[in-house]
């Protein structure tokens, strides 16, 4: 059970409810904090105060005074003419982490929302509903507010909900569940709306994935290294010690430890004196890919606990402070951070590719293949990485560059965080599938060098990835190869990959 104090929750317990379906509750305090921002809203309302988003129209709006008895139908019309998002939904995974980022921000007590509302979206995660968001549609300041307008509808009712893959009427999930529609009331739609958690949801989303191929290519570029007898010298501790960064010593002691027993990799002037940048950078390269995952876990870490809606109550000294908490520059730069960051890993993954399937390159069959003329062997599959990497260099252009004003030029700059989100996702999906051609011509390569002459780690990768994707012996769709091997890379546990990576004593990567 995941208690929302609105202060502490982790990625990792971001991970435990989104993927784990762990249970959520909220805090005692929270719910007291909760009452008390409340009752200082319903205080204000009763002494006439004018407060934006209470009282008030919104954006350029703002000067507009609404009557009292009109309050409730305020909130109502906000959520359903910000429901404006367009394009395919996110993943039921994004939204549940949506469900799960708002439900803690609003936990927190600045909103001035009633306890139920917590309480609701709390419900909606522990009951598996899943609210059906588009994608496309938010300028990421002023919070997310499309994708976070379509979120409040099913509070209400409206809209759809993922219901085991399949897409049903929120009404109905709610009615199944023995579950009210909640009747929104003063600043309630706007708290709902106004915050950054559909960045910030589907960054984390990405960053768990980020990890675990940061991880990956260091495995697989191990195989690699044997494939094309790399030296190892390159890894010695004592040259990456004296660069200083600490995520490089690391990434070059996971390579040692993966390779200690290999009887492929090769010493600095046996077969040649330096390898090509690929192989002998790799703790180089990976290291300041870990460098930007760091930063970006934290920024991640600060925002899932951030308050981000606007106005923001403050009970204890009867504060209503308008504020920009809801611009997502932190995160926006986060992402376009980490889109070039991993995007690096499939760059130098598919020069490694080209240096085993390149006959003059290296003294393996042309292209891996058992019968070269006749059979084509892998030859197309480096295309297919290179288009994939060509892709990422467009993908990458950094999304917190542009800003459209909007809302009568009231908001006049934006952030673009949930581009940049989106695009970080995608490039991970071409990352992971320019991988998983690297592992299979790794393999490959490999068991013509001779399998038993491989290490101990890098051969029980292979092993197991073997049983995913065959020996290649003639030519056939590969394809169905490489997205057979992206989804077994994708489905591997962080905690799998450490068995493969670690031995049994020996844990180098720092605890995340």
């Amino acid at each position: 059970m995941i208690t929302l104090t609105g202060n502490d929750l982790t990625v990792q317990e971001v991970e435990r409810v989104v993927f784990g379906h762990e249970k959520v509750a909220i805090s005692n305090e929270s719910m007291e904090k909760l009452r008390k921002s409340r009752q200082t809203i319903e205080e204000m309302i009763k002494q006439k105060q004018v407060i934006y988003g209470i009282n008030t129209g919104f954006g350029k709006l703002s000067d507009v005074v609404i009557d009292e008895d009109a309050l409730d139908d305020l909130q109502q019309h906000l959520i359903d003419s910000h429901s404006c998002g367009v394009g395919e939904p996110f993943s039921e995974s994004v939204s549940r982490a949506m469900v799960l980022l708002r439900a803690n921000a609003l936990a927190k007590g600045y909103s001035g929302i009633r306890p139920i509302i917590v309480e609701r979206l709390i419900d909606l995660i522990n009951d598996g509903i899943h609210p059906v968001i588009p994608r496309q549609g938010s300028l990421g300041a002023s919070g997310d507010l499309a994708p976070l307008a379509h979120l409040a509808q099913v509070l209400t009712g409206k809209g759809e909900v993922f219901d085991q893959g399949k897409r049903i009427s929120a009404i109905e999930a709610l009615r199944r569940e023995e579950l009210e529609p909640v009747q929104l009331k003063a600043k309630e739609g706007l708290a709902l709306i106004n915050g950054t958690q559909a960045m910030t949801a589907v960054g984390v989303i990405a960053y768990l994935e980020a990890e675990k191929l940061a991880l990956q290519s260091e495995l697989i570029g191990a195989m690699t290294l044997e494939a094309l007898r790399g030296i190892i010298d390159a890894f010695d501790e004592d040259l990456h010690q004296v660069r200083g960064y600490p995520e490089q010593q690391e990434s070059a002691r996971r390579i040692r430890l993966m390779l200690k027993d290999s009887q492929l990799v090769t010493r600095q002037g046996e077969l040649r004196v330096q390898d090509a940048y690929s192989l002998r950078c790799m703790p180089q390269v990976i290291g300041a890919t870990w460098q930007c995952l760091n930063y970006v876990r934290e920024k991640l870490q600060i925002e899932i606990n951030a308050a981000t809606d606007n106005p923001l109550i403050f009970s204890d000294t009867e504060k209503v402070l308008s504020g920009g908490n809801f611009h997502g520059q932190p995160i926006a730069l986060a992402m376009d951070f980490m889109k070039t960051g991993i995007a690096e890993i499939a760059n130098m993954a598919e020069r490694r590719v080209e240096r085993m399937v390149n006959p003059q390159l290296n003294d393996l069959p042309p292209f891996l293949s058992t019968n070269p003329g006749l059979q084509s062997g892998v030859m197309i599959m480096q295309y297919t990485a290179a288009s994939l990497v060509s892709e990422n260099k467009t993908l990458a252009h950094p999304a917190s560059v542009d800003s459209i004003p909007s809302s009568a030029n009231q908001e006049d700059h934006v952030s673009m965080g949930t581009i940049a989100a989106r695009h970080a996702y995608e490039i991970i999906q071409n990352v992971r599938r320019v991988l998983a051609i690297e592992l299979i011509c790794a393999m490959q390569a490999v068991e013509i060098r001779g399998k038993d002459k491989m290490a101990t780690v890098t051969r029980r990768f292979l092993e197991d990835a073997r049983r995913i994707v065959p020996r290649i012996d003639n030519d056939r769709v590969f394809s169905k190869d490489i997205e057979a091997m992206n989804h077994w890379l994708r489905d591997l546990s962080m905690e799998q990959m450490d068995k493969y990576v670690y031995p049994s004593s020996t844990r180098v990567r720092s605890e995340r």
